[in-house]
């Protein structure tokens, strides 16, 4: 078989992605050639304080970090000259459908800008042909009770692969590895807007950075009535966009996390972004009609009605 021309590391700045690094900084798993960490731009400010912190250990390793991005993805979504790519909005339409707009976001922020860094290191930047035989590994932080999100990459120059599975670790196991180092106060990587976030990420957001509370807040405000660029063609979304899976403006939601437990919800990583149909299970939505589990909404300017 043959050798794959470099490694690499999907840095996502999490709990499992910053433990893979952390192994190969320490010399427990095989080194990175890089550890590429895709930019949207709107991470809170404590994953951007990791992220420097992961920077300094891993460089004198021989490890360096490399940050891509394809823009910001709020300053995106609210701008009426940029296309929208959608993201996993809870959506209201105006009879009171409920549903989901489909994800676009992980592909355009996070995939695509490390598929062109990795093309590039190759040495076949777009639009050239990689040949058959050239390829990288890349390194993905799935740990063994989120097994399910493992997947192949669907590009032929480069082949995804699962260092934590093939130790067996869960992500606790990763956590106590990182507390061990230092480093217990690891974030959970995901945009400061996700809708993905629990009830208890959104408290924690709250109360320990009220910027970025603030931030979320303004956002769910403005993208209220769909993208500015549908807005500017003239394609307004018949319905309402909202956060928070009540579906209510988000600084309104009584918010009531669950008690935490061992395993928290995943952060979101290239490969490795929770779906649609696994719904944030704060015990606050577990009999909300609201957070039911909805299929996605087209693209577009409609909504799907719920059956």
């Amino acid at each position: 078989m043959t050798a794959p021309a470099a490694r690499y590391l999907s840095l996502g700045a999490g709990i499992q992605s910053s433990a893979l690094l952390l192994l190969a900084v320490h010399g427990r798993i095989a080194p990175f050639d890089a550890a590429v960490f895709a930019d949207t731009g709107w991470e809170p400010a404590a994953v951007y304080a990791h992220l420097r912190r992961l920077q300094a250990l891993a460089e004198p390793a021989g490890i360096p970090i490399i940050r891509v991005s394809t823009g910001n993805i709020r300053d995106d979504a609210l701008d009426p000259a940029h296309r929208f790519a959608s993201m996993p909005l809870f959506t209201l339409g105006p009879g009171g459908e409920k549903g989901m707009a489909r994800r676009q976001c992980t592909s355009e922020y996070k995939i695509r800008p490390i598929k062109a860094e990795v093309r590039r290191r190759l040495g076949y930047p777009h639009p050239a042909r990689v040949p058959a035989d050239v390829f990288a590994q890349m390194a993905i932080g799935i740990s063994v009770d989120e097994v399910h999100r493992a997947r192949d990459a669907d590009v032929a120059y480069m082949r995804n692969v699962f260092p934590l599975l093939d130790l067996s670790w869960r992500r606790g196991d990763c956590a106590a590895f990182l507390a061990e180092h230092g480093l217990a106060d690891t974030p959970r990587s995901a945009c400061i807007g996700c809708p993905f976030h629990t009830d208890a990420e959104w408290v924690r957001l709250r109360e320990q950075d009220p910027d970025g509370w603030a931030n979320a807040v303004d956002f769910d405000r403005r993208i209220r009535h769909g993208s500015a660029r549908a807005t500017a063609d003239g394609h307004p979304l018949r319905g309402q966009f909202f956060l928070h899976r009540q579906r209510i403006p988000l600084d309104q939601v009584d918010l009531r996390p669950r008690p935490a437990g061992p395993e928290e919800t995943p952060g979101c990583g290239p490969w490795s972004c929770p779906h649609p149909a696994e719904p944030a299970p704060d015990s606050a939505t577990r009999n909300d009609p609201a957070a039911e589990t909805v299929p996605p909404t087209p693209a577009g300017t409609g909504l799907r009605e719920v059956a």
